[in-house]
């Protein structure tokens, strides 16, 4: 079997950097692939796709040799073992929440006997080489979401469940849980609170002898990361980077013009 570069970057001692992709388009999950990140992960529970649009994206990913990931949408047995079979190097599932969650995510990764995935690589048979049902346990990697108050109170015990390589943190969703109102859902937070919220889950993750993961808005929040111990971070996605591109391209065009955009609110105009 194909081994996995993520293992031999983390044994390299160097960090990963991951991409992410939201928008169902296997074109933009070309150009995003070939880009240099590390791994590209499919977001597949928020993103604006489902499994018949993350096939052809693991697809068009492959020519670049990017690491392919998804995060699927929720921790149901049926769905991770499909990514799987389309290829996954990796998945992040999301609100695992206790070591029994944490286990049962495990199950459905891993095959007989550690887990009991069910045997049918459909195009992994394609992409990963021979030997799937004997090296894939050791080859693709399990990552449980932490992001919640719950999953805080629990998380040696989620770290410590057999089979799991990693924790990958959800900071807005779990500033939410942790504080309520008082600190809205936000990437790169700043609160010496959840700073040391997030230091605590390395040290956890580190501890049991599993990686640290953290999804980051900003390139420079990433960076501070990896030197907080996070061993993968990734950073923005395609449509907040889509967004920004453009966003910054019409400003720059609006200064050097001086010709402000009239928007359909103040010319009285609606939708087209």
């Amino acid at each position: 079997m194909k081994k996995n570069a993520l293992k031999e970057i983390w044994a390299a001692g160097r960090p990963v950097l991951n991409g992410w992709l939201s928008i169902g388009n296997p074109f933009t999950a070309e150009i995003m692939a070939a880009q240099g990140y590390d791994a590209v992960s499919i977001d597949i529970q928020h993103g604006a796709l489902d499994y018949s649009a993350m096939l052809p994206m693991f697809q068009a990913m492959r020519a670049s040799g990017v690491v392919p990931m998804a995060r699927v949408p929720w921790n149901e047995a049926g769905i991770i073992m499909k990514v799987l079979d389309a290829g996954a190097y990796g998945v992040i599932c999301p609100m695992v929440n206790t070591p029994e969650e944490a286990a049962r995510f495990v199950k459905a990764m891993r095959y007989p006997p550690m887990g009991e995935r069910s045997f049918g690589p459909t195009r992994a048979n394609f992409t990963q080489g021979a030997n799937i049902p004997y090296e894939a346990n050791e080859e693709v990697l399990a990552f449980a979401m932490v992001e919640t108050a719950e999953a805080m109170a629990n998380l040696d015990a989620i770290a410590a469940t057999p089979g799991l390589n990693g924790i990958y943190v959800g900071p807005a969703d779990l500033t939410f849980s942790l504080y309520g109102g008082r600190f809205p859902p936000a990437f790169d937070r700043e609160e010496p609170e959840m700073i040391e919220v997030l230091q605590t889950i390395v040290a956890a993750a580190h501890k049991a002898g599993i990686k640290a993961a953290l999804h980051c808005g900003a390139a420079d929040y990433a960076a501070r990361a990896i030197g907080w111990g996070f061993d993968m971070t990734t950073v923005s996605g395609d449509a907040r980077l889509l967004a920004a591109a453009a966003a910054a391209s019409v400003a720059r065009f609006r200064e050097l013009t001086d010709a402000p955009a009239e928007t359909a609110a103040a010319t009285g105009t609606g939708a087209y």
